[in-house]
């Protein structure tokens, strides 16, 4: 199956998350929102997406992805045009609440076919993917930093609304049906036995504890440092072409070399970055930091998903993805939230330090639970190749699913 639309699908969603990451700064000096309330616009759209992944990524295993795929885009369009309009905190909260939903919907979809599409190819494809998602990264704070500079703050809102509008037409061809259907009931349980999920998941709070703490207060803490919207919308889309350019090849990595190896390389090289943020006072230094750290997130981001998709069975593998999402995503949701109420009575030394504190602790569980994927993983059930099919980290017999 030609995967080139659904990779442009992935990174159309993604264009919403690095926007709102630019304007949130601009949303609270015209609005007169509070640090809190700038956090809470960030964090609810991170809850809504653990929701929605939680509660709808097993239906993509029943045969139901086509149909999440474009309820999920019609959601996430109407979402941003009612951040277009909004004026109120309450109403830009709703509005990210939605856009939530609807990018949870899409996400775990789109990986379960892409993995079971071409299964010898899975981290290169995976990491392609990866990049397509943070390639939005890159397009997203670039395009609505200059649109919010020469048209006004609900012009990039629009333009992301026309986008998500166009995307319909381009996914509503791809074949969605790929792979077997799953008549499974308890996915959660059956996939929480199995150690090398969890270190994925483990692998993922390292990852998107930072994810959330950069979406709530980047733009805030170079903006008191005295930068302007359109660097900031520069600053993330430079942070974000090392992950571009190197997912793929981390994808393919971590499936050769073992996916939590790889993505503990890359959490080590975090968390220092992570904890130097609340000591730097210049916009430079920021900058220059962040780019080392772009390295590590480049190797993390493809190697967690592939740890969860050797890890997982073939016909739960959107339930998953859509388990590994939802972690990802509440661990942001609450680093969010959290985050702009520590910067706003603590301060960023407080902060940073107690992130990369989080990082650390994570990156020590996954590597415990992960034993089996620190090298090269023997087997997979998506290939259906080694002991009685089983992927690493799979239950004993007698309870697995």
């Amino acid at each position: 199956m030609p995967l080139g639309r659904l990779f442009v699908a992935s990174g159309t969603m993604s264009l919403g998350y690095g926007s709102i990451f630019t304007l949130l700064a601009e949303m609270r000096d015209r609005f007169g929102f509070s640090e809190t309330g700038v956090g809470a616009i960030a964090g609810v759209g991170f809850l809504a997406g653990f929701a929605a992944q939680v509660g709808l990524a097993r239906f993509a295993d029943r045969g139901h992805a086509r149909r999440m795929v474009r309820t999920g885009l019609v959601t996430a369009c109407a979402a941003l045009v009612w951040m277009a309009f909004a004026t109120e905190l309450w109403q830009f909260v709703a509005a990210r609440l939605v856009l939530g939903l609807g990018s949870g919907a899409v996400g775990p979809a789109l990986r379960r076919v892409v993995i079971v599409s071409d299964p010898e190819r899975i981290g290169d494809n995976l990491g392609r993917l990866a990049a397509a998602e943070v390639g939005g990264f890159v397009l997203g704070p670039l395009i609505s930093g200059v649109l919010a500079q020469v048209a006004g703050l609900r012009a990039p809102f629009v333009f992301l609304a026309v986008c998500c509008a166009l995307l319909l037409s381009v996914v509503a061809p791809v074949d969605l049906t790929v792979g077997g259907v799953s008549s499974e009931r308890r996915v959660a349980r059956a996939l929480l036995r199995r150690p090398a999920v969890l270190a994925g998941m483990a692998s993922g709070v390292a990852f998107a504890v930072t994810l959330g703490t950069f979406e709530s207060v980047w733009a805030v803490l170079l903006t008191d440092r005295g930068a302007q919207t359109w660097f900031i919308g520069v600053t993330l889309s430079l942070f974000t072409i090392p992950m571009v350019v190197l997912a793929p090849s981390a994808g393919r990595w971590a499936q050769r070399y073992g996916p939590v190896r790889t993505a503990a390389i890359g959490i080590s090289i975090a968390i220092p970055c992570t904890f130097s943020y609340g000591l730097i006072g210049s916009v430079a230094g920021l900058l220059a930091v962040s780019l080392v750290h772009a390295f590590g997130d480049a190797l993390t981001f493809p190697s967690n998903q592939v740890a969860v998709a050797l890890a997982s069975p073939r016909e739960h593998l959107a339930s998953a993805q859509g388990m590994y999402g939802a972690v990802n995503t509440v661990t942001a949701g609450l680093a969010a939230g959290l985050s702009a109420t520590v910067y706003d009575h603590a301060g960023p030394t407080v902060l940073f330090t107690s992130v990369s504190l989080v990082m650390a602790g994570a990156l020590a569980v996954a590597v415990v639970l992960g034993r089996e994927l620190l090298g090269p993983p023997v087997a997979s059930d998506v290939t259906g190749v080694g002991p009685e099919g089983e992927p690493p980290g799979a239950a004993p017999a007698a309870v697995a699913p």
